[in-house]
């Protein structure tokens, strides 16, 4: 069909008020508002902006979902055996090896323990939100705000524990097989790392991906195989121990002297130290209560079976990998470098050829998985700070998904921190362990404990059994808490010992501050009370003549008040004579301009006033205020904000409204500049006509064109091909594809009608549903195809009870 319809002359006819009408059209498209440098820049960097209808999660099956959430507890295995032996080595020697075991044991009942109150977990709580929704749901939203803290600072640390130990992977890798020492770059490799996951998340990485399963199975299976082949060769005799590789590499931290002093408090005090080391190895375990939503249903029946899965490939790894340090005594390094993992990947499978391959893979699964687990917080963090802002104790900034969808403040502020972490500790591992496990634990005695309020409030099956595993996990919790933050307060655990209090409070403040603020809004204040009166006043507070002035003079008429003042507020009388007589040489010379003197030079106070004497006199009075708009940064250093600043204050006072009126100063010159080199400036439709005010809609205007709305359907059931919007023609049968932009229900004689806009590319059109005030699917950002006649209603094209077809969401993505 023809484009060249649009242009016919219109035609008068008679509506169906019996008032000639022309020609309806399409309802206008899209203003092409010009795109700023920002987000040009934005948009090139994480591609084009999603729509809320792209946002859909993907329900995973067990194994999927195990290689999805468990990078970040499968992954402390790399680093766990090393972390004990950082404090045990140096202070007890050779006995540092024989200590790890025990150490190790404690660890693995901790796990079993923490395992069994998960599972319970998973099973009663099934949406995502883990240690966070339950002491909600069990102590209230303040003492959940104990559990929101201690996982954002969990969130935080494991970005850089993950991305630290990740790099150690990698720097192992290159001197066992280079022989190249790469430590005094890993802290930028580090940073460069954790600035990928963020540019990779603000463009919408989801943690739903099936790719990410990948690294954990290729972990598991490398990591395993080393660990099972090295028991094997450590049982038959063929595994020599870690003093043959030692020699290539400098700074391992040595064998202390201290092996005969066992029975001193001093000993006591280091084999805690290193407790507290290796319960880094249980962090992430409550990765599957976070994300437990994603499975399939059964949910919880699902999240626990995968739960014991991954404590199992866990406590396997951690036990293996200990056991092997324990026999090869292989030393840990102060710079990380090279790694505990790397030395018994080294001694399994030898230093050439196919032993150099394995090598290379264990190391590459090692940083992956690593990588990967840090890249669980960029998923975690976010979520969790829109749920704690939901319940209005963050800012609610973090509600906000950006231009891909994603809770993009959540991920730049998690970012910041971790960097500002890791570059403050140099990316040092066991400097960062030091403030790990003080918010995983205090999270783990967060759930537990709530666990134990749930069972003792219900009379089920099992109770005394699930209480006594839910107790048994918060006491043991607690006491991991207590240990860290007193043996490792010196090396860097006073700082989250610390903050953990102010941050609990801080929330809490904001929270009531926010209830306030939404107690005053939803009570009616008393100039509320007041009766609305007849007469109104608008005043044009005036303070210079130009094209701002000018354009709220015009919205000041539409308005239609009983009267229009211009007013000038002098404190300067020469520049107020210079004023009067560039009004009275202007197009706004049919207003008076009245001049009032503020002889204190306070703007505000005689604003202030003058209204005040306005409503004494019996008016509502409506105070616009022309401001000139410029661009962000020249607007904040060589403009100030008066309206804004007027607008504050006259809003306070009854029967007075101060309104704004905005001038985009940016545009005006950029128009200017096209029109001195003889080019047509941008057809504005703010400025073609003046605004008017807004009228409720006529019942006689939303009633189709009986004429149009009785023409029989000429093609008895063909099929009509689909037509652009703007090239329909009135009073033909058409089919059009477009998205709802909008729906709405007005009355029609009485009786609902459903109006729907749909648009496409080229324009809109009006469908009308009459007797109906919903239909299923048919939602702002559906995707349709209609046909029926074309009518008329309002002057713009429409069509009544047309047949429709609801379309996938995804069949408009690319339009």
């Amino acid at each position: 069909m023809s484009s060249t319809s649009t242009a016919e002359p219109k035609r008068a006819r008679s509506g169906a008020a019996g008032v000639p009408v022309a020609t309806p059209g399409a309802l206008a498209p899209d203003v092409n508002l010009p795109e700023s440098l920002g987000y040009r820049v934005k948009k090139r960097l994480l591609g084009t902006p999603l729509v809320n209808d792209q946002l859909h999660g993907e329900k995973l099956s067990n194994p999927i979902a195990l290689g999805v959430l468990a990078p970040d507890c499968v992954s402390s295995s790399a680093y766990g055996t090393e972390q004990m032996l950082t404090q045990l080595v140096p202070y007890f020697g050779t006995v540092g090896f024989i200590l790890v075991m025990p150490v190790t044991g404690v660890i693995l009942g901790l796990l079993l323990l923490l395992t069994l109150c998960y599972r319970d977990v998973v099973r009663h709580y099934t949406k995502a939100g883990g240690a966070y929704v339950v002491a909600r749901e069990n102590f209230g939203q303040k003492v959940a705000q104990i559990a929101a803290v201690a996982l954002l600072i969990d969130y935080i640390v494991t970005v850089a524990v993950q991305i630290a130990a990740g790099t150690d992977a990698i720097a192992s890798w290159m001197t066992f097989t280079f022989h190249v020492n790469i430590d005094s770059w890993k802290i930028y490799l580090s940073v460069f790392v954790i600035i990928l996951l963020c540019f990779g998340n603000l463009r919408g990485i989801r943690e739903a991906g099936r790719s990410f399963a990948v690294p954990a199975y290729f972990y598991i299976g490398m990591a395993g195989l080393t660990v099972a082949v090295g028991l094997v060769k450590l049982a038959t005799g063929g595994l020599a121990d870690s003093t043959s590789i030692h020699d290539q590499a400098n700074g391992a931290l040595g064998l202390g002297t201290y092996t005969g002093t066992l029975f001193q408090v001093t000993a006591v005090l280091w084999i805690l130290k290193g407790f507290a080391n290796g319960g880094s190895s249980l962090t992430g375990l409550e990765a599957i209560s976070n994300g437990v939503s994603v499975f399939k249903k059964p949910a919880g029946r699902n999240a626990a079976k995968t739960m014991v899965w991954m404590s199992t490939a866990l406590g396997s790894l951690v036990l293996g990998i200990s056991i092997l340090a324990w026999q090869l005594q292989t030393d840990p390094y102060t710079s990380g470098n090279p790694t505990v993992l790397a030395q018994i990947t080294k001694l399994t499978w030898g230093g050439h050829g196919f032993g150099t391959v394995m090598l290379t893979l264990v190391q590459l699964a090692t940083a992956l998985i690593l990588y990967t687990g840090g890249n669980t917080s960029f998923n975690g963090f976010p979520f969790l700070t829109s749920f704690v802002a939901e319940d209005n104790f963050l800012p609610r900034q973090f509600l906000v998904r950006g231009h891909r969808l994603a809770f993009s403040n959540g991920i730049i502020v998690l970012t910041i921190l971790s960097l500002v972490l890791l570059v403050g500790t140099g990316g040092n591992l066991t400097s960062l362990v030091a403030l790990y496990a003080i918010g995983v634990f205090t999270g783990f005695v967060m759930a537990s404990a709530g666990l134990v309020k749930y069972h003792w409030t219900r009379n089920e099956p099992h109770r005394w059994w699930k209480l006594y595993v839910a107790g048994s996990a918060c006491v043991m919790s607690f006491a991991v808490v207590v240990i860290f933050a007193t043996v490792k307060f010196t090396e860097g655990a006073w700082m989250v010992v610390i903050v953990f209090p102010p941050a609990v409070f801080g929330l809490i403040q904001l929270n009531k501050r926010y209830r306030r603020e939404a107690e005053a809004l939803a009570k009616a204040p008393a100039s509320a009370e007041l009766p609305t009166r007849t007469q109104t006043s608008v005043m044009v507070l005036v303070d210079s003549v130009d094209l701002a002035v000018i354009k709220t003079l015009r919205y000041a008429r539409s308005l239609r008040p009983t009267e229009v003042r211009a007013v000038h507020l002098m404190v300067d009388n020469l520049y107020a004579e210079q004023l009067r007589n560039q009004w009275d040489a202007s197009q706004a010379a049919d207003i008076p301009l009245e001049v009032i003197e503020v002889p204190d030079r306070r703007i505000r106070r005689a604003a202030m006033e003058l209204a005040a004497r306005e409503t004494a006199d019996g008016y509502e009075v409506t105070v616009l205020l022309p401001r000139r708009t410029y661009s962000p940064v020249v607007g904040r250093l060589l403009h100030d904000r008066t309206a804004d600043r007027l607008a504050e204050v006259l809003s306070t006072l009854p029967h007075v409204v101060a309104t704004i009126v905005p001038f985009d100063v940016v545009e005006a010159i950029e128009e200017l500049e096209l029109a001195s080199k003889g080019r047509k400036p941008r057809a504005n439709a703010g400025d073609a006509a003046a605004p008017t005010a807004a009228k409720p809609r006529s019942t006689k205007k939303m009633l189709l064109d009986a004429e149009c709305a009785s023409v029989p359907d000429p093609g008895h059931g063909v099929p009509v091909p689909v037509s652009a919007i703007s090239t329909v023609q009135w009073r033909q049968r058409a089919a059009v594809e477009g998205r709802i932009r909008s729906v709405a229900v007005s009355p029609v004689k009485g009786s609902p009608a459903l109006e729907a806009e749909l648009y496409d590319a080229s324009g809109g059109i009006t469908l009308v549903f009459y007797g109906r005030r919903s239909i299923p699917g048919i939602e702002p950002g559906a995707i349709m195809r209609a046909e029926g006649m074309v009518g008329e209603m309002e002057g713009h094209l429409a069509m009544a009870n047309p047949t429709y077809k609801l379309l996938p969401r995804e069949y408009g993505d690319d339009e």
